[in-house]
This record gives C-alpha cells, structure tokens and sequence, in this order.
C-alpha cells in the first residue's frame, strides 16, 4: 500500500502538458528526483500518480479521465508549479497523517482570512465529507497535512502558518481557487467499524478522532 504523510518536499513546475483520452504531465523534480525510478508512486498536489517516464529529473505521469474528473488536475497549466511529495518508506518520519493520495472531492476556497500569526482558508465541500471531519483531527487539502479549526455541514477550515503559505501552493491560492481534498483515512475506516459512512462528527470524537 502506498502512503504519503502530507508533509509537501517541494513546489515543482510543469515542465509538459499533454491532454487527450490520457494526460500526460511532466514535471522537473529538480533535488527531488534523486533516487525515483519508473514506477515510483508520487504525490502531485494530492493525487497519487506513477512514474511513466523520466529523463533526468524530470518524471512523466499518465493521468486517466477518471483522475482527471475527480481532481483539479484539468486546472493545471504548464509553467505552474505543484505540490510533490514522494511516497513514504519504511522507517522515515510521520510529520503528518496518513494520506493515501486518493482524493475524495474538489473543494472551493470560499476564504482566505490572513491574521497576525496565521491565515484561516475556508474551504466549501459536499455535507458527504464535512462528517468525516472534527475540529482538531486532519485533513490533506492539495496534499498538505492539515489540522481542522472548523468544521459546518459543506464547510471546513484550517489554519495555515507562514511556512506552510511560503513552502505550498495554498500559499498563492484564494477564493474561487478548487483544491484536492482527502479525508483522514482512519476517519473513514472507525465509520465502517461502526456500521457505515453516515457516522457523526461527534461519534468520531467519541473514539478519539478530535
């Protein structure tokens, strides 16, 4: 199974854009691509995609149309940089959660409220999700690691420090802007355990999810 922890290594531009029944987008990994081989699973601003190809550090991923429908892929344009993370090995560091780079929906920043030591992006998302969700837990928005400040019926919130604003894509993203957004995956697996997707926020707080 492959795994990532949301904790992004780099912004990295898209070097190539090839759309049609397949999209094929290559990517100059720069330092990152030390050590990547043909079939490595990496994480492009959330999405769990595979190396089809690579010509010194710059990998090539195929993007079928159900990853592109499910995703905000479709709104990437060449020259545009993006949010990598290499799949986890045994033995490194969890700085995260874990993130499976399965999205789950396309959310829409419907704020971006910049304060004195943080900035709040808000984000709109379908009620299906929003319960898997409680203040405190995690979840990976564009493949970041994020921990929840709010949570409605069709929105969230999380807060973002200047490093994560800096080091991000979220950094140059605003109101109207789509993000990936991938529930906590343990979320998902203690509602099965329990009888079924419509557990409560409050019922994951119960076991321990807050």
């Amino acid at each position: 199974m492959t795994v990532f922890t949301g904790i992004i290594e780099a912004m990295c531009p898209v070097v190539e854009l090839r759309r049609g029944a397949t999209w094929r987008l290559t990517i100059d990994l720069g330092r990152l691509a030390e050590g990547v081989r043909l079939g490595d699973s990496i994480a492009v601003n959330g999405v769990c995609l595979t190396v089809a190809a690579l010509s010194g550090a710059r990998a090539a991923f195929d993007a079928i149309g159900e990853t592109i429908s499910r995703t905000n892929l479709a709104t990437i344009a060449k020259g545009q940089r993006v949010n990598i993370e290499r799949s986890l090995r045994v033995g490194d560091r969890l700085g995260g959660h874990f993130v499976a780079g399965h999205v789950d929906a396309v959310g829409t920043i419907r704020a971006k409220d910049r304060r004195p030591a943080e900035t709040v992006l808000r984000v709109a998302i379908g009620p299906g999700l929003t319960r898997f969700m409680a203040i405190k837990g995690s979840v990976a928005v564009d493949g970041v690691s994020l921990t929840l400040v709010e949570v409605a019926r069709d929105t969230f919130a999380v807060a973002l420090i200047p490093y994560t604003l800096a080091e991000t894509t979220l950094g140059v993203k605003g109101p109207g802007d789509t993000v990936n957004v991938e529930v906590d995956i343990l979320a998902r697996y203690v509602a099965r355990q329990l009888g079924g997707d419509g557990i409560s926020a409050d019922t994951l707080r119960e076991h321990g999810f807050s």
